[in-house]
């Protein structure tokens, strides 16, 4: 009766189950995987919900793509960042899971494969199943800093029915953004790109072989450059889930045929909500005060956490952006094990590493976005615990 797209696991894990039965019995729990900004402290502007009160927003004047004021919006708040990105290359859409939907369907046909990072965020799964389309990984090696395994990539490029290759940069969650050398790599595979970039305004430090956007690798390389599909929106760059918005551009030689398409693959969704769509002069130009407090938190709960493993026998991983900060704890238990002593004996919540397919563990991801007296309290208790235990 149903299709093998929806047969998900829907059987909760142990720590599913754990986090489950504390909660019911009333336990605190100190949640160092809240990356919800709505919830982690950052309100939404009152002056954004006023902007949403335009009268305009009665009226519903659909496009496919979205309202062309809209996207030269966006087209002019990222140019502030130095991403050239045309107005007439840029669809808007509800999500970036939306986002990604209409690059595999514009991609891929059933039983095709994507490239994928490896470790990376499990969501990608999800939708490439519900799409019908088959995810390939290659493999993220770390050696004091992650990088591209560019042999694996090149092998990986080259197996059946590999249709097109997805970078998140920088990714979630290691916070690794690609070099300007591993774009050349992605370039050189011959394959459509899509460049996750929502965490690209949190850089944690500038550094001239980072590649910032993928978008410039197809700018700059004339009639054959690859086609890429970056993918942004308002839930990291304003903080600002609830509002669903996100965008689309398209760049290199064979972007107008992919905007064509796409153009009726997004007119089967219909437009993002009229009412966002003309209040984004003021929430990009409220977000910027947000994404700086946001940029303040992040650093000083991650040199918290720098300080905090110093001497122990916890590592704390190099990030060089996003919201997420990775921790390899001691080999004396799996990563289950691991994020189950710490909810069951410290009340804390931390994610296992193999939610993220890291290799080589354990590990534990915690969200930097915490609010910082739960983060240093979360910490520090992991901390103790595992130098107590290891």
């Amino acid at each position: 009766m149903f299709s093998h797209r929806s047969a998900f696991d829907r059987q909760p894990n142990a720590l599913a189950l754990a986090v489950s039965t504390a909660r019911a019995r009333g336990a605190r729990i100190v949640d160092l995987t809240e990356s919800n900004p709505t919830a982690a402290g950052f309100a939404t502007s009152p002056a954004v919900l006023a902007a949403l009160a335009d009268p305009r927003g009665a009226r519903y004047e659909p496009h496919p793509f979205g309202h062309l004021d809209a996207r030269r919006a966006v087209s002019e708040e990222l140019a502030r960042s130095g991403v050239r990105a045309a107005a007439d290359r840029i669809a808007l859409v509800c999500s970036t899971s939306e986002a990604y939907s209409l690059a595999f369907r514009l991609l891929c046909d059933p039983g095709d494969r994507v490239l994928v990072p490896r470790p990376s965020y499990p969501l990608l799964e999800h939708l490439a199943r519900a799409d019908g389309v088959e995810l390939c990984p290659y493999r993220l090696a770390y050696d004091g800093a992650w990088h591209i395994d560019t042999a694996d990539l090149r092998a990986r490029a080259i197996e059946p029915r590999v249709r097109a290759v997805v970078c998140v940069n920088p990714n979630n969650p290691t916070g690794s953004f690609t070099s300007r050398d591993e774009a050349r790599a992605l370039a050189e595979l011959g394959l459509p790109i899509v460049s996750d970039e929502v965490f690209a305004a949190y850089a944690f430090a500038g550094d001239a072989q980072r590649a910032p956007t993928l978008l410039d690798i197809a700018q700059a390389s004339g009639r054959h450059a690859p086609l890429v599909l970056a993918l942004g929106g308002l839930s990291k760059y304003a903080a600002l889930p609830q509002l669903k918005l996100a965008w689309l551009i398209a760049a290199g030689s064979a972007a107008p045929e992919a905007l064509a398409r796409l153009e009726i693959l997004a007119d089967a969704y219909l437009s993002v909500a009229t009412p966002v769509q003309l209040a984004l002069p003021e929430i990009f130009a409220l977000a910027r005060d947000t994404r700086a407090a946001i940029a303040q938190r992040l650093a000083r709960n991650l040199a918290h956490a720098a300080r905090a493993v110093a001497s122990t026998p916890a590592t704390l991983l190099r990030a060089d952006g996003g919201w997420y900060a990775v921790l390899r704890l001691p080999a004396t238990r799996s990563d289950d094990e691991w994020a189950l002593g710490l909810l069951e004996r410290c009340g804390v919540l931390v994610q296992p590493g193999w939610l993220y397919d890291f290799e080589g563990g354990p590990f534990a991801v915690i969200s930097l976005l915490v609010p910082e007296p739960d983060f240093s309290e979360g910490v520090d208790a992991v901390i103790a615990f595992v130098t107590a235990v290891a």
